[in-house]
C-alpha cells in the first residue's frame, strides 16, 4: 500500500473516499485495487466508493469512479457532488464548473454545502419489465441516468425486501451482462417519495443513490405521479431534490441537489488493510 492522502466525503450518507491525483500518484491500473481495499469497512477506511480526480484538457478535472468492489462506473449523483465540493474547497475549480466523466462532461455548481450537478441526458426509458423474482411478478420501470436503474413503486418502503428483491432483480438476466440498479419508492403527500437503493458494486443498500433518486424521479413523472422539483427522502434522513423539463417520457435538463460534506482527512499506511482467510 502506498502512502496517499485521502479525504472522506459523504453525499447523504452516501460515503466516498476521495483522492487527488492529479500528479499520477496512483498508477490507471492500480485504481480497482485500492478501491477494493480503501472500501473495506471495518478492515479498512469504508466507503461506498472511491474517486480520483484527475487532469483534463477539456474541463476543470476529470474523475475516475470506482464501487467498493473494484468495479468502474461512468457516473455517480453523489459521488459528483462530493467531487465537485472538493474541487471547490482545494482550488482546483470556481463554484460553476464542468468535469469529465465516463459519461460526458458533468456541469456544477457549490453553494456552501449545497451543489447542484446537472445529469446526463436519460435514455431508455420503459415503463415496465416483467420480471418474475422469488414465484412473484415485479414490473419495475427502467432508465439510464449515466448508470442502468430499476425503479418500483411500493406501497410500504418500510416493509419492502430491500436486500432480496434487490439482489434479484440486480443480477435478472432481463439485465445482463452488466446488471442494474434497484429502487424502491413510496410517495408522500407533499408530492416528493421516500426512496431506498440496492447499489450494484456495493451489492447492498446503501444509505442514499443520486443517480437513483433522479431515475426514481423521472419514472414516476413519466406516470404522471410527480412533478418537477421533486424531493426524495433518503435512507440516511437527508432530502435529495431533483429538477427537470419533461416532454412525454423524454427528460432534459436534469438536475441532482443536495449536500456534500467533508468528513476528515487522513493518508493510508503501508500496510495491506484487506483481511485474510487462513
Amino acid at each position: 500500500m502506498k502512502r496517499i492522502t485521502f479525504w472522506k466525503m459523504s453525499g447523504s450518507g452516501n460515503d466516498f473516499i476521495v483522492v487527488d491525483n492529479r500528479r499520477g500518484r496512483v498508477a490507471a491500473a492500480e485504481g480497482a485495487d485500492l478501491a477494493r481495499a480503501l472500501c473495506l469497512r471495518r478492515f479498512s477506511v469504508g466507503a461506498d466508493g472511491m474517486i480520483l480526480i484527475q487532469k483534463s484538457s477539456r474541463a476543470d478535472f476529470a474523475w475516475r469512479f470506482f464501487n467498493a468492489d473494484g468495479s468502474e462506473a461512468a457516473m455517480c449523483g453523489n459521488g459528483g457532488r462530493c467531487a465537485a465540493r472538493f474541487a471547490y474547497l482545494k482550488g482546483i475549480a470556481s463554484k460553476n464548473m464542468c468535469f469529465e466523466t465516463g459519461a460526458g462532461l458533468i456541469k456544477a455548481e457549490v453553494r456552501g454545502k449545497r451543489v447542484k450537478l446537472q445529469l446526463p441526458d436519460p435514455y431508455g426509458f420503459r415503463e415496465k419489465v416483467r420480471l418474475k423474482v422469488g414465484g412473484q411478478v415485479l414490473e419495475p420501470g427502467c432508465m439510464v441516468v449515466g448508470v442502468p436503474h430499476a425503479v418500483l413503486n411500493v406501497d410500504d418502503i418500510e416493509a419492502v425486501p430491500v436486500q432480496q428483491w434487490g439482489k434479484a432483480v440486480r443480477r435478472h438476466r432481463e439485465f445482463a451482462p452488466e446488471g442494474t440498479n434497484v429502487n424502491f419508492y413510496q410517495l408522500t403527500g407533499s408530492g416528493g417519495a421516500a426512496i431506498r437503493t440496492y447499489e450494484r458494486g456495493v451489492e447492498s443498500e446503501t444509505l442514499a443513490c443520486g443517480t437513483g433518486s433522479v431515475a426514481t424521479a423521472l419514472v414516476a413523472a413519466a406516470g404522471g405521479k410527480v412533478r418537477s422539483p421533486v424531493r426524495l427522502a433518503t435512507r440516511g434522513g437527508e432530502e435529495l431534490t431533483v429538477y427537470f423539463r419533461r416532454r412525454g417520457t423524454v427528460f432534459s435538463e436534469v438536475y441532482l441537489e443536495g449536500e456534500a460534506d467533508l468528513v476528515f482527512e487522513g493518508k493510508t499506511w503501508e500496510e495491506d488493510p484487506a483481511p485474510r482467510r487462513g
